[in-house]
């Protein structure tokens, strides 16, 4: 492969000012659209060395046989060219969105003659006024049905409208009290689209002193003995009171934002936006988006926020997101243009904003985690990925049992390694197992003794009673169609020495390397590469990333033990003073470099106790 490309062209005829760029293949087809606020700087980034690349970068620019480029005035005018390309070409490498759900909202349609309320999926709707997502349109009817105590508005279809208009006959809704418009004959157009006006102001800020004037309301009808009126007020503050307990309260009254919290590797994103009105959470919206390149938190905020509010959302004064782009400004001063007035982005780093943030970014790892054990789970995605897997690797057949090995341990010590089974596809809790590494000199060391000692299993009959294997564990000799081990080619070839000195064969072997989820196999120079997108790239994922989760809980429950063995022997020093210690300093290295006096302030602990922790731990 040549180090430099082919269609490169001279920086000298690279502009400098604001732009947006176009990569294509040889058929013509766009790979990836990007915006640059200098074009010749962002472009010099794709043509530096290949070796110099990110995995994902490198096979975009050597896939491309030319690159494009349009100056424009701004960065604004960037953003938005950029984002109209994208629509138009939808190119491979760029993030793709997977929402597969059509969120319910509710909908007033403010620009007909009588206004109504409606729930729609659909997005866009000229001159109306919008409220949600919600998570399920039963929340969305429920809530209309409170509302329209509180203020009944027109629920027909415009068609029935026009038809009880014109004969003077209320529609059916109107016959059977469902619909409160004027084709009901109970109110004029003007006090319809007063009563409409006073439904949008509450839903849009939800303020309680509407609550209040109503309640003044009632008891003035009271008083008057208007009891007829007072039963109204009532029935419409209840109401709105039932609107309110059903959204939660998380901010003050007077704020609205939009919170995004998302959670993304090295090939998916999860995101959870929350709505927040008046306060309260509003709305809650999920999705998926997948990485082609590597981009960074602050190029998915950037076009999750493009994508969000490009179908004719009205953004509010405030988003917040877990990291501000580099083009910050000029997505503001395209949100702006967008809303009713100036829109900040912001990135909460400490209060109640960010408190929220933590818990939507919660919902998001949550929702990654389980975007990826329902793809690896279906039956249909494990078959097809095991296929892939046995065609990428080169196997005879088909790994239906698959071992992966990963090693933990802190700065050196309680070296522990674990091994996590995977058959047809799908874990083997039962037959995973711990290994406790007395000493090592680092990763590959652990991994050649952890596989050295997993391939005895597997020897002979002979060979395993030289090796002193217990016959009570000839049940842990269950061949492997395939062995996966934590890391690259010098994690590889450890264990490849481990197979060889074993004298075990028929077993394949890779490695996945966390970083640019490269598949590595033993003697060879470079990686196997998966789609992106593929099936049995998300199986390597899942099985490595089990592999770590067992292998770090081992590592800290050792941890823990040893701790507490360690400090146990300290006379007069039990399981309560222990806690306290450790809660105090953090961690038995931090507690061993403190001395008498900074031990001796720890709550319950005097100096004479403190002298004998000093002199047990240094000795």
């Amino acid at each position: 492969m040549a180090n430099v490309l082919s269609y490169r062209p001279k920086t000298g005829e690279i502009p400098t000012e604001p732009g947006v760029y176009r990569f294509r293949d040889l058929s013509g087809r766009v790979l990836y659209v990007g915006k640059a606020k200098s074009l010749r700087a962002r472009l010099s980034n794709y043509f530096a060395p290949l070796e110099s690349l990110h995995e994902r970068t490198r096979r975009m620019v050597t896939t491309a046989a030319s690159v494009e480029w349009t100056v424009v005035g701004s960065e604004v005018e960037a953003l938005q060219l950029e984002f109209t390309w994208i629509k138009e070409f939808d190119p491979p490498f760029n993030v793709m969105f997977k929402d597969d759900k059509s969120y319910p909202y509710m909908v007033v349609t403010l620009a007909e003659e009588a206004p109504r309320v409606l729930v729609t999926r659909k997005t866009g709707i000229r001159g109306a006024r919008y409220f949600g997502p919600y998570p399920k349109v039963w929340a969305v009817y429920e809530t209309i049905e409170l509302m329209l105590k509180a203020f009944p508005i027109r629920t027909c279809k415009e068609s029935d409208y026009k038809r009880a208009m014109q004969t003077g006959k209320p529609c059916f809704a109107g016959q059977i009290g469902r619909c409160f418009g004027p084709c009901s004959g109970t109110v004029t157009i003007e006090e319809h689209r007063e009563v409409v006006k006073r439904f949008v102001s509450f839903m849009s800020s939800q303020d309680r002193r509407m609550i209040a004037e109503l309640t003044q309301e009632m008891h003035a009808a009271s008083v008057a003995q208007n009891y007829e009126l007072a039963a109204k007020r009532r029935d419409q503050v209840l109401a709105l009171e039932a609107v309110l307990e059903k959204s939660a309260v998380v901010l003050r009254d007077s704020v609205d934002i939009d919170l995004f919290g998302i959670e993304h590797d090295e090939l998916a994103a999860a995101v959870q936006q929350f709505i927040v009105r008046g306060g309260r959470i509003r709305g809650v919206r999920g999705w998926m988006v997948d990485k082609e390149l590597d981009v960074s938190m602050g190029e998915l905020v950037d076009s999750i926020v493009q994508t969000v509010y490009s179908d004719g959302s009205v953004p509010p004064r405030e988003i917040v997101v877990p990291e501000l782009p580099d083009d910050a400004v000029a997505l503001e001063t395209w949100l702006t243009g967008l809303g009713t007035g100036k829109v900040q982005l912001r990135a909460a780093q400490r209060g109640d904003k960010a408190a929220l943030l933590e818990t939507a970014t919660q919902n998001a790892k949550h929702a990654l985690m389980l975007y990826k054990t329902r793809r690896s789970s279906d039956f249909t995605a494990r078959s097809r990925a095991l296929e892939d897997i046995q065609e990428a690797l080169g196997m005879t057949e088909a790994p239906l049992r698959m071992e992966c090995y990963d090693v933990s341990h802190l700065s050196g010590t309680n070296i522990v390694a674990s091994m996590v089974v995977f058959e047809d596809g799908l874990p083997r809790k039962d037959e995973y197992r711990r290994f406790s590494i007395p000493e090592s000199t680092d990763d590959t060391d652990s991994i050649y003794r952890t596989l050295a000692r997993r391939l005895a299993y597997l020897a002979d009959p002979e060979e395993a009673d030289a090796l002193e294997v217990a016959p009570k564990r000839r049940k842990f000799s269950y061949r492997p169609n395939l062995l996966i081990v934590d890391g690259g080619q010098p994690q590889v070839e450890a264990a490849a020495r481990a197979i060889r000195e074993s004298g075990v064969e028929g077993i394949q072997l890779c490695g996945i390397a966390k970083r640019l989820e490269e598949i590595w196999l033993p003697d060879s120079d470079f990686p196997v590469i998966l789609p992106r997108s593929s099936d049995a790239l998300f199986l390597f994922q899942r099985i490595r990333d089990e592999a770590h989760r067992f292998a770090i809980t081992h590592q800290r429950a050792r941890r823990k033990r040893d701790i507490a063995s360690v400090l146990n022997e300290v006379p007069g020093l039990g399981p309560a003073r222990v806690k306290v210690l450790l809660r105090h300093f953090g961690s038995v290295a931090q507690l061993r470099r403190a001395d008498v006096e900074a031990i001796a302030e720890v709550r319950g602990i005097g100096p004479a106790l403190a002298e004998g922790v000093h002199r047990h731990l240094r000795s």
